[in-house]
């Protein structure tokens, strides 16, 4: 006969007593992932229709992240993002500030963009996934994520979208 460490004896011990205790008996099941809320301040200085583009200005602050769908969080291919931000080459609410590009099959996107500069006391940037210009099916999402430190080259966002 094999001896257990007394460790292991009082682990699974322990895990069968909360088990029964608690009720749970079947596995744990992962709850769906919830959609992304449209952040207060997002659609500050917004422009419809803003052009797909490769880069925004010259460049050097890089702006990516993923789209997926709530529920299952699959990757939603084709969505269109609007970006723009207070850059060092002009404000958010300039045209020359704004821009859009497509996510890949994966469902991320990437913009090269100029290097954010704090507007109101924080450097933050400004996205959208915007339903009236995109025939995907989701709900508009706007985001404005404040960023870590006015000296950070690039920012990541996650949407996760709802179906409309």
């Amino acid at each position: 006969m094999t001896k257990l460490p007394r460790r292991s004896v009082l682990a699974t011990g322990s895990a069968a007593l909360l088990t029964t205790a608690t009720g749970l008996t079947l596995p744990a099941r992962a709850q769906g992932i919830e959609p992304t809320p449209t952040m207060r301040g997002g659609a500050n200085n917004y422009r419809p229709g803003a052009p797909i583009v490769d880069r925004i200005g010259g460049g050097g602050f890089l702006m990516t992240g993923t789209v997926r769908r709530a529920g299952d969080g699959a990757p939603i291919p084709n969505a269109r993002i609007q970006m723009w931000a207070h850059t060092t080459e002009g404000h958010e609410r300039d045209e020359r500030s704004h821009g859009a590009t497509l996510t890949d099959a994966q469902g991320r996107f990437r913009m090269d963009m100029p290097q954010i500069v704090p507007a109101f006391g924080q450097p933050h940037g400004h996205l959208a996934y915007d339903a009236e210009f995109d025939q995907n099916g989701f709900e508009t999402v706007f985001l404005r994520p404040v960023m870590r430190s006015a000296s950070d080259t690039t920012l990541d966002v996650a949407f996760v979208l709802q179906t409309a």
